[in-house]
């Protein structure tokens, strides 16, 4: 009986063993080296064109403000813009195979898993059989001393094979959560491409309406196109003279908001329209929250600035009052007549956040060194509307955000809101951010070519 244990467990970890082959049917591409090689050929001759394109644009920039000058311009953004979509069409080509390639990989991966699961609890109910049996009774029963000892071998080598079994199994959950993380960047990857396809979309449609503008107009109707560039030009010192609302800092216009951020991207690589799109929905959070005095160091209650209304959790004792104290004789203002935000019911927690980017103290603190290096100061304020955006754009370099495309942004703005909540409580902020910054980015680019 202990004879047939042994041979029916070798047989079953040979078998189990064969499970764990390195899978690798599945990771050929779902394009053919044909396919992909003609992809790659349109990808850089798309490349080729858009470069052309940019350089049509920069000539022509010095140009601008004269009718031919204008249409050539817009000739020349409408084809780069298409350039752009017809690129990241292939790229979402190329990774949407990709993506099938990662789904069957994880689909044999996790069959595997299983399969090797049933026949771990297989080999498991055969070895506890096997200890069933004592030394001694193998030993009495077995027809030699040699047979006796064979058999111990066996079962030492049995031992070590169902532990390599164990190692597989890991190993290839571990493949499976790698195949998975690859999944996700690939399925990110793909929604930054298709965003930027919408948007260059939208730009094309702009651009071919002013070209149809200008094209109505003749060389004999001067007159007609001097009124265009005037309203362009209107149109651009009104963006440009707009009041930008700042949180608890009064307000300053568009241009300088502008300047500040730009400033900021050198620094972090932010682009500006993020950070001034996280600046304008703070300032609209902050009309409707109101403004807040901290009264008690020892339980962050405070008051409203102007209703007199008592908050119980203007700001955590513990974790920002020392900070906020301490920044108090750094700027020299006093703790208990400086406004800071005024907790949000309906949210929860705390209130204390500064400025028009809204950290909290203990937040600033992290940041304010930083920021100090940065602009040059010896102490940073969070009122300051420069250090502001500054100590923001470096926030967000740390979240991520840096990275560029829709899905970084989104998660950075959805972490700056709600932080480690922020895949649920931050994602309605998030989108709002970002449709702001749509919006900001078309006032930009306006700037831009006038």
């Amino acid at each position: 009986m202990f004879r047939k244990i042994v041979l029916g467990l070798v047989l079953l970890l040979a078998v189990c063993g064969s499970i764990f082959v390195a899978v690798h049917s599945a990771q050929a591409q779902n394009l053919t080296p044909e396919e992909r090689a003609v992809l790659q050929a349109q990808y850089d001759e798309l490349q080729k064109e858009i470069a052309v394109q940019q350089q049509i644009i920069k000539d022509t920039q010095v140009k601008k403000n004269t009718l031919q000058g204008d249409v050539t311009l817009l000739n020349a953004q409408i084809k780069e813009a298409q350039a752009q979509i017809n690129a990241k069409n292939i790229t979402i080509k190329q990774l949407s195979a990709q993506i099938v390639k990662k789904n069957a990989v994880i689909g044999q991966l996790s069959d595997r898993i299983e399969r090797g699961k049933e026949s771990l609890a297989s080999v498991l109910r055969q070895t506890q059989m096997l200890d069933d049996y004592s030394a001694v009774s193998v030993a009495l029963g077995a027809k030699s001393v040699s047979e006796f000892f064979s058999d111990l071998d066996a079962f030492v080598s049995i031992k070590t094979s169902l532990r390599n079994l164990f190692v597989n199994i890991r190993a290839a959950k571990a493949q499976t959560e790698e195949e998975k993380a690859d999944l996700a960047a690939k399925q990110n990857q793909t929604a930054d491409a298709k965003y930027v396809v919408e948007t260059k979309q939208k730009q094309i449609s702009s651009d071919k309406t002013q070209k149809q503008q200008l094209l109505a107009i003749t060389a004999s109707q001067e007159i007609e196109y001097k009124k265009v560039l005037a309203e362009r030009q209107a149109k651009a010192a009104a963006i440009r003279a707009a009041l930008f609302p700042l949180r608890d800092a009064g307000a300053i216009t568009f241009e300088n908001a502008l300047a500040y951020a730009k400033e900021a991207q050198a620094k972090s690589g932010i682009r500006p329209a993020l950070l001034l799109a996280v600046l304008t929905q703070e300032s609209n959070l902050g009309a409707n929250v109101g403004q807040c005095y901290l009264t008690s160091d020892a339980t962050g209650a405070g008051v409203g600035k102007n209703t007199g209304t008592p908050f119980a959790k203007v700001m955590s004792p513990t974790r920002d009052v020392p900070p906020f104290l301490a920044l108090g004789l750094q700027l020299g203002f006093d703790p208990h007549r400086q406004v800071v935000s005024c907790p949000i019911a309906s949210a929860g927690g705390w209130g204390g956040a500064m400025g028009p980017a809204q950290f909290i103290p203990s937040t600033w603190s992290l940041y304010a060194a930083r920021v100090a290096s940065a602009r040059g100061v010896a102490v940073a304020n969070p009122w300051d509307p420069q250090d502001a955006i500054a100590a923001m754009s470096l926030y967000f370099d740390d979240l991520g955000a840096d990275a560029g495309g829709y899905t970084a942004e989104h998660r950075a703005a959805a972490k700056y809101y709600a932080g480690s909540k922020w895949a649920t409580a931050g994602r309605g902020y998030a989108n709002s951010v970002l449709a702001l910054a749509e919006s900001i980015q078309s006032n930009i680019d306006f700037l831009s070519n006038n």
